[in-house]
């Protein structure tokens, strides 16, 4: 009898522990979007519990040590400005393991700093007079883009072929020790559209598709999201 209520006891405290929501740190700024609708896609993700923090603030976060309560960063800004206090405080985050997920425009920030690439596992080059033109990336807007996974990971699962409404660049510099997850052929994107990739004790998801709210309220992509944040959250320490 005592053995029984104590594996009762075990187990409820068990399933409460996994029921517990993922805590989303979620960074905007410096780039527009469909705030109402953004705001709704993370609304609707019930295993999530998150913090909306636009830049600067929340770098500022980051370097005092306020990323630390969060499980999983969600970036979805577009920003340049990072002072070395910052940037050291983003590797230390990654020297412990916290999980990072990055989405569409996010692979353009901090142009001039060379770990941001290597932790994302690729970058959108802005044009720049110091950077020679054929290196420039490109993007285009309103385009049906059809994905394929091309690895069969949590992030991925249950997905055969994706498609989305979006924006897609092409000339991106991708890492080749990414491991990719969605494939495209359309001519004018680069052939990888999401990837998963390591740096230093993190374990980081990059996906391209999310430019406006026709992705925002498409299912697919709201569980290819809740799939990597989950995923994610698997390697939370």
């Amino acid at each position: 009898m005592i053995k029984s209520v104590l594996l009762t006891i075990i187990c409820s405290f068990a399933i409460g522990v996994l029921a517990q929501p993922v805590k989303v740190m979620l960074v905007t700024g410096g780039h527009s979007y469909d705030t109402l609708q953004f705001s709704q896609l993370f609304d609707g993700m019930t295993e999530i519990e998150y913090e909306h923090i636009e830049q600067p603030e929340a770098n500022n976060k980051i370097a005092n040590g306020g990323a630390d309560e969060f499980d999983v960063l969600v970036f979805y800004d577009m920003w340049n400005t990072i002072s070395p206090e910052q940037k050291a405080a983003y590797i230390r985050l990654t020297k412990q393991g916290k999980p990072f997920l990055f989405l569409h425009h996010a692979l353009a920030s901090y142009q001039n700093w060379k770990a941001y690439e290597e932790l994302l596992g690729g970058r959108y080059v802005e044009q720049n007079k110091n950077i020679n033109e054929e290196e420039w990336s490109e993007y285009e807007h309103d385009v049906w883009v059809y994905c394929t996974v091309e690895n069969f990971t949590p992030v991925t699962a249950g997905f055969r072929e994706l498609r989305f409404f979006d924006e897609v660049y092409s000339n991106i510099r991708i890492s080749d020790k990414v491991k990719p997850l969605l494939r495209t052929r359309h001519p004018k994107s680069t052939d990888f559209v999401a990837w998963e990739n390591k740096f230093n004790a993190s374990t980081i998801v990059y996906i391209q598709a999310g430019h406006d709210k026709r992705t925002y309220e498409n299912e697919e992509y709201q569980k290819l999201l809740s799939q990597a944040i989950q995923y994610l959250n698997t390697f939370n320490n």
